[in-house]
């Protein structure tokens, strides 16, 4: 029996001349949104013009800005207009074992013996430099790595300076943190960041090695090592003593002579499964202690119970936040049959108001991807999809001619077979399934190799406590998506890495308990 709903019905217009107009109403189920014109907006762009790039930024080193030895230097790119931002400069062996031997000596005679509560200071002190320069350094990030405005100046920074103020708090506390034992710091620690949070991986590595009694030699990405070398100003500004952090910029090569190097007591890296592999092995047989954060495959799950127009906005948050960019991403819809069809009606007209452009522009909801290689990528794994007969959805809009560019989409008909319900895309793009009992849920969303994240979107508390305790992943949101807390333990299982990240247990990785 058809509701009520469903039927058409008749609509009496009154037209302003008095006159009336009948139209036929089409039923819910076939309605959908037109935004035609009415949703364009005007332009409001971040003011960027008082933003003092260098053309040139050197390796920090023993609290210092030096050149490097080889003279190589290499470009950072503004992803959404191809133009070239800065020279980063390409760190060699030679400047790294400098950048070691200056954090050796540092962490012996100056942080290793300072009080917890002196070191806090600092901490404090730096956490405060990056609220007053946040604008800036906000600028400056969605300038070099494509990501919004918005996302950088409301979430990044605030974040970044959350990490440095928790962690500060924590310096003079240490005996609280892990009670009955006493921690010790391990010496010296080599961080290797990504390019898709550079600042906020930053931050969730410096912050508690330096809070614990670490020093550290940090390698950002070659792609986004500006706001890096920006952060070293403050660390100047803050009057951190020299040696305590070192940044050392370049590709593969600098990275591989930091885990290499002897003098290393601890190797922290967050990045693709793949490398993390390596590492594994680089580090095997020595005395390195290793904490990995890598790839996703997260399955974001929606019951028929579930608040369907919250959930979309789950998912558009899950897997369009940072243009997809994220280790720990929704990028497996899995939703339950009896709502899939109101589901994807849903989400074809939300994807249809997101905008695509200029990150700079207050307005836009995705920037550009970071780099013509990724978005090679993210179109190779789109055409398998294509071409393994997944159906492929849109929305029709125009791209910028110059930028790395890709738009907002998601799959259906996908199967668990296929190369996009298996491998990380680390791009805008959403593979859609079907499942019907929460037992099905369970076992096709713990069917990967990797196990970062998940999300659940119910109305029963019950069967959240149900899915939570089965989902084998390192961290499951409940009826919300990408919520971050510096308080908040973040960490994944199986190729998804080991060790955790914020929180007590951030603190963990580096550290010796006696």
């Amino acid at each position: 029996m058809a509701r009520k709903n469903s039927r058409t019905v008749r609509a009496i217009v009154l037209r302003e001349n008095g006159k009336t107009h009948e139209r036929l109403a089409l039923p819910r189920n076939q309605r959908h949104l037109s935004f035609g014109e009415k949703w364009s907006y005007a332009p409001a762009p971040e003011a960027h013009s008082h933003i003092q790039l260098k053309k040139r930024y050197d390796l920090f080193i023993d609290g210092k800005f030096v050149a490097p030895k080889s003279g190589k230097h290499f470009a950072s790119i503004n992803p959404a207009t191809e133009e070239k931002l800065a020279e980063i400069s390409d760190a060699s062996r030679a400047d790294v074992d400098k950048a070691i031997k200056a954090a050796r000596r540092a962490y012996e005679k100056v942080w290793g013996k300072m009080p917890g509560r002196e070191r806090g200071k600092y901490l404090y002190r730096i956490a405060r430099l990056i609220q007053e320069k946040s604008r800036e350094l906000a600028v400056l990030e969605s300038m070099d790595g494509g990501k919004t405005i918005k996302e950088s100046r409301d979430i990044d920074l605030p974040l970044v300076a959350a990490h440095f103020f928790y962690n500060a708090g924590w310096a003079d506390k240490l005996a609280y943190a892990f009670p009955g034992r006493t921690p010790r710091p391990l010496g010296v620690a080599g961080q290797i960041i990504p390019w898709n949070f550079p600042l906020l991986m930053a931050a969730w590595k410096l912050a508690p090695a330096l809070a614990t009694g670490n020093t550290c030699v940090l390698k950002p990405a070659e792609t986004t090592s500006i706001t890096a070398m920006h952060l070293a100003e403050i660390f100047q500004e803050a009057e951190l003593p020299d040696g305590v952090v070192n940044i050392v910029t370049g590709a593969g090569e600098t990275g591989r002579a930091l885990v290499e190097h002897p003098d290393v007591d601890k190797i922290a890296f967050t990045g693709s499964t793949s490398v993390g592999k390596l590492l594994t092995q680089a580090v095997a047989g020595t005395k390195k202690r290793l904490t990995l954060e890598l790839g996703g495959k997260a399955a974001n799950i929606i019951f028929e119970d579930a608040p369907i127009d919250q959930a979309v906005e789950g998912i558009i948050s899950g897997i369009f936040f940072n243009q997809g960019h994220v280790c720990c991403a929704g990028s497996r819809l899995f939703v339950q049959e009896g709502v899939f069809p109101e589901v994807i009606r849903k989400l074809k007209d939300r994807i249809a108001t997101l905008r695509v452009g200029n990150p700079l522009d207050k307005n836009t909801d995705i920037g550009a991807i970071n780099s013509r290689m990724q978005l090679d990528k993210i179109c190779e794994l789109v055409d398998s999809g294509l071409q393994e007969g997944a159906e492929l959805v849109q929305p029709r809009l125009r791209l910028p001619e110059k930028g790395f560019w890709y738009p907002p989409s998601f799959f259906t008909g996908v199967t668990a077979s296929h190369r996009i319900a298996q491998e990380e895309i680390f791009g805008p793009v959403l593979s859609v399934m079907t499942f019907r009992t929460p037992e099905e849920a369970i076992e096709r969303a713990n069917n990967t190799p990797y196990g970062l994240s998940a999300g659940v979107w119910t109305d029963k508390g019950s069967k959240i406590f149900k899915m939570v305790n089965k989902l084998r992943a390192g961290v499951v949101w409940a009826n919300t998506y990408n919520k971050f807390d510096p308080t908040s333990p973040f960490g994944g299982y199986k190729e998804s890495g080991f060790g955790r990240e914020g929180g007590r247990h951030g603190l963990l990785p580096y550290v010796n308990l006696n």
